[in-house]
């Protein structure tokens, strides 16, 4: 641990006897319910996402990375406080404070108490979209975290322009609805218009202001998050008309159990093949307006010098499914909804593609060694520094993230992914080869020739679930 500590201050502020006086800055970006699949540093040639891919070729991209909770709420109290939600009992839209009590240090509040001045921008901890961002509301948050917050208010689903609503709504009678639903707006007006513009003109703000100062600024974007609001300049890269929706597979479903089909569904959303087209369009360019926020805070740390003592994070809270299975939004544990992007740039780091495994867990203990902070013993992620020093380094031999009321586990090694519904498996389960069935289409659970590796996949769960519960949180469990 030592000796990973040093690598980092090296790397970090050799560059002169000034720099090596200073702390490094952090600068956290998390867009949400960003699926990987929807980025071209991982693969999609259709998007637009031109300053994501540059700090992608300049920075440490994580081939693997998982989130320990497919919703927003869980998930960001998870990395925050670094603990797992199995540990916690968080499953739900609250800070994770409420759970971990007041002694426990959240990620932030680690930098703020060695020096750093630790601010918030809009959606770091829970907040409801589009309801709290219509309010300009703090929604879950933590105070003890911050220094300051700032909130980023936006029309959101009411925002002037033309607007369709593309989720049960099948003979297109209502233009637009609120609260979680798939509802597009084409918007007139400018990037200020709306929540992520003004996020990124108030990050761009506190950058100029503090850059004499170490600092620790969360910047939460909140797009491509539903509704699939943007300005309309945005949208006409993506003509719906050209979009080709994933594949159906016939009686894709009836392998799985009922717990595993998600619960958003072409079926019970009511969408044709047209609205789905149009689903995916918007939500490609809700993320090339989220792209374009990015830029512009990338652009002010390269103008004000900073670059050279600031590590960058980009990543989110989780993924989202796009049609896959004929499944939409989040919730479910297969690999589109349950996988985040993640790239770490910092001064030193040889710009490269890792394959170990990571969880968004493991952010805490990760930028905390980075910065030279005091090891937070308690923490049940793992630094990923080893893998900025060795590249073929894996961190980990599986992910671990749980959904449903943490009734549901999932267990990703590098062949299978292995999910359970309850504890006792009660309500079924999955397994997918992910070599020779990459997008999880045939459940070989019940195959007898697979049974050797569902029982190591239930051992393998078993013990997971027993190191999380070992936790200095004082629970006591069933």
């Amino acid at each position: 641990m030592k000796y990973r500590i040093l690598f980092l201050f090296l790397v970090l502020f050799s560059t002169n006897s000034i720099a090596q006086e200073k702390k490094p800055n952090v600068l956290f970006i998390i867009s949400d319910d960003l699926t990987t699949t929807a980025l071209g540093a991982y693969g999609n040639e259709l998007a637009h996402t031109p300053n994501i891919d540059k700090l992608a070729s300049e920075g440490v991209v994580f081939n693997r990375a998982y989130t320990q909770y497919p919703v927003c709420g869980p998930s960001r109290a998870s990395f925050m406080f670094g603990y797992y939600p199995s540990a916690t009992e968080t499953y739900g839209y609250v800070s994770g404070r409420e759970n971990v009590g007041p002694e426990k240090v959240s990620m932030s509040q680690h930098f703020k108490n060695n020096g750093y001045y630790t601010a918030r921008v809009s959606k770091i901890y829970h907040m409801g979209v589009p309801g709290d961002i219509e309010k300009g509301s703090d929604g879950k948050d933590d105070p003890a975290s911050w220094t300051e917050k700032f909130n980023s208010q936006g029309p959101e689903w009411t925002a002037a322009g033309k607007a369709e609503l593309v989720q049960n709504n099948p003979d297109g009678s209502i233009e637009r609805k609120g609260g979680n639903v798939m509802t597009i707006v084409e918007a007139d007006g400018d990037d200020l218009v709306h929540s992520d513009g003004k996020t990124a003109k108030k990050a761009v703000e506190l950058i100029k202001a503090h850059k004499d100062e170490p600092f620790f600024l969360a910047v939460g974007l909140v797009r491509p998050h539903v509704p699939f609001v943007a300005p309309a300049n945005y949208f006409s890269p993506f003509p719906w008309e050209g979009i080709v929706p994933p594949p159906v597979v016939k009686d894709d479903w009836s392998d799985i159990p009922e717990k595993g089909i998600n619960y958003v569904t072409t079926v019970n959303g009511e969408m044709n093949y047209v609205h789905k087209q149009k689903a995916i369009a918007a939500y490609y360019a809700s993320v090339s307006y989220m792209d374009a926020q990015v830029g512009k805070i990338l652009q002010t740390l390269h103008e004000e010098g900073l670059e050279d003592n600031t590590i960058i994070v980009f990543t989110s809270d989780h993924g989202f499914h796009l049609g896959e299975h004929d499944f939409w939004m989040k919730v479910s544990l297969h690999e589109e909804s349950v996988q985040v992007p993640l790239i770490v740039k910092a001064p030193g780091l040889a710009p490269v593609r890792s394959n170990s495994f990571a969880e968004l867990l493991d952010l805490y203990p990760t930028l905390a060694e980075m910065a030279g902070l005091p090891e937070q013993s308690s923490l049940q992620g793992k630094s990923l520094v080893p893998v900025f020093e060795n590249p073929d380094h894996e961190v980990r031999d599986y992910a671990f993230s749980v959904t449903q009321g943490g009734n549901t586990f999932l267990i990703r090694t590098d062949r299978w992914a292995y999910i359970q519904y309850n504890e006792d498996g009660s309500a079924g389960s999955e397994l997918f080869d992910m070599e020779q069935d990459p997008k999880q289409y045939t459940n070989l659970v019940d195959n007898p020739h697979f049974k050797p590796v569902v029982d190591e996949m239930k051992g393998i769960l078993k013990a997971k679930l027993e190191e999380v519960r070992q936790n200095d949180l004082g629970r006591t469990y069933n």
